[in-house]
């Protein structure tokens, strides 16, 4: 019998710390049920003292994620544990995950504290955990420049105070495989009661070494890896999850583990988080890449075709890839439009909002003939926009391009309820189409990022366009899907104007491990 390797998935939490990458409370529910779908065993849903926001986005997941423990992070310190623990409260199954510092430079330069002072603290924070819950987690943050008999002592500490998982992780990403397992192999010998909790991993990608190096750990006995969707994660980002779960269920032979997941969910969990984040998926990206299963070579076609495995150790169908299915058309009911979202996980809060969102389909079958599962996420996306989050609507759009002639864009849009209109011109239809929504907004934001994707094949394709907007410091994404670019891009515009707005939406969050 192999040994279970727990699958902690970081995504709303340490994924959400990429620039712009901040998700609303509905997207991190939606993103948590595809988590728990996919059979996660942890989901780090955020980081409860961050903000208000982050707290009630994890109190929602707590209090709808039955089958994955859903945990928050805290620094350790009582008003952060605190807050984790209510958090967390409605969970089925709970964990406090806190952390702090233990490498030299850190303790120094950041904490400005001792040894001593580092192993008295985490210690109290493990006191305060245990209060709310049996299920705690603690990370020595900087672990891998740390000094190992200084990990040894603390580890101990906090073992012998309750701390049942032991989370190392790589902050900055400066391991190597073979250093880092010599690390973990060391600590599972030397720390007392080390075959009493779960040893766990938490890798950087920051030379691309996150994936070798969890993978390597695994051999010397870590029983958990920290990761995400598409490796999403600040700087160079975490180790993925995907590369993660199909090494180990691909390399039988070698891992003495396996995991839980269900991993036909590997590629909607990724398109989903996508989606949500505004981060695209490149290309030749392991797994879930588009090009992932794809043969230019003709010797390479002509090897798959005689034979799969010549050239592919993994089938594309068990990651959940398939062809785009045609599931819906102009002519079906809203019966059969609520079962495929429910076939998809979308559960959707209302039936004023189912409401609308079949209205909003019946509209796309109008304008596009065949609609996919892609054109369905897409379009439940734009019905997750709550009205109070709605300070600039979209009411009219009209744009002139023709050649030789300087493009212009006639924008009229609902601004607190109040409607008003603009005209610009600019070097395009969408950057006049930005240029008078800007002449109502007056946001000073900065446009840090245009991005456009064509959610399906076909010149009928729903546009999908990611914005990225800077201010003050705030980093907000915004989304928006048409199959007229120019509207998608307005949409996109005016999402992303609405997070600025919203007093709700939270900094960055600070607190890494």
């Amino acid at each position: 019998m192999k040994e279970r390797l727990v699958i902690f998935d970081t995504t709303l939490r340490d994924g959400e710390q990429s620039p712009g990458a901040s998700m609303t409370k509905e997207e991190k529910i939606r993103v948590a049920r595809q988590l728990e779908r996919m059979k996660v065993d942890v989901i780090e849903a955020g980081f409860a003292a961050a903000s208000p926001g982050d707290f009630d986005a994890i109190y929602g997941i707590a209090e709808v994620i039955k089958d994955s423990t859903v945990c928050s992070l805290a620094r350790a310190n009582e008003n952060d544990i605190r807050r984790a623990g209510e958090a967390i409260k409605p969970a089925r199954s709970g964990r406090i995950h806190t952390f702090i510092a233990t490498s030299p430079i850190h303790m120094e330069k950041k904490l400005r504290m001792t040894p001593d002072q580092v192993v008295e603290q985490a210690v109290k924070a493990i006191g305060w955990a245990r209060e709310y819950t049996s299920d705690i987690e603690f990370s020595a943050e900087d672990a891998g420049r740390s000094e190992i008999d200084f990990l040894c002592r603390i580890f101990d500490a906090v073992i012998k105070a309750g701390a049942t998982t032991i989370n190392v992780p790589d902050t900055v990403g400066y391991n190597l495989p073979g250093q880092f397992a010599e690390t973990i192999k060391q600590l599972i010998a030397r720390v007392p009661d080390a075959d009493k909790v779960v040893w766990s991993v938490h890798c950087h990608n920051d030379l691309g070494l996150a994936v070798a190096n969890s993978l390597a750990a695994v051999l010397v006995g870590a029983r958990q890896v920290e990761c995400t969707i598409n490796g999403l994660g600040e700087r160079a980002g975490n180790a993925s999850l995907e590369e993660i779960v199909m090494a180990v269920r691909t390399r039988a032979d070698i891992f003495p583990v396996e995991t839980g997941i269900d991993t036909t969910q590997i590629v909607p969990a990724s398109k989903l988080v996508s989606q949500v984040t505004g981060y695209p998926v490149q290309p030749n990206k392991a797994v879930v890449g588009a090009n992932a299963f794809a043969h230019e070579s003709g010797i390479h076609q002509d090897g798959v075709l005689k034979h799969r495995e010549t050239y592919e150790i993994m089938r594309a169908q068990d990651v959940g890839w398939t062809q785009n299915k045609l599931v819906l058309g102009k002519h079906s009911g809203r019966n059969a439009f609520k079962s495929r979202l429910a076939e998809l996980g979308i559960e959707l809060p209302s039936e004023e909002v189912l409401n609308a969102a079949f209205a909003r389909f019946k509209e796309l079958a109008d304008k596009k003939h065949e609609i996919f599962d892609e054109d369905l996420q897409a379009l439940i996306s734009d019905e997750t926009v709550t009205p109070e989050d709605e300070h600039y609507k979209l009411v009219y759009s009209r744009v002139c391009s023709e050649t030789g002639e300087t493009p212009e864009a006639m924008v009229s849009l609902a601004v607190g309820g109040v409607e008003q209109k603009a005209d610009a011109t600019g070097g395009g239809p969408v950057d006049a189409t930005f240029k008078a929504i800007e002449a109502m907004a007056k946001s000073g934001s900065e446009l840090l990022l245009y991005s456009v994707n064509a959610i399906t094949t076909g010149t009928d394709a729903q546009g999908e366009v990611t914005v990225r907007l800077s201010r003050g410091g705030r980093i907000v994404n915004g989304n928006g899907a048409d199959t007229d670019i120019v509207i998608a891009s307005a949409k996109a515009y005016l999402n992303a104007l609405n997070k600025l707005h919203s007093s709700s939406e939270k900094l960055n969050p600070q607190g890494d491990v």
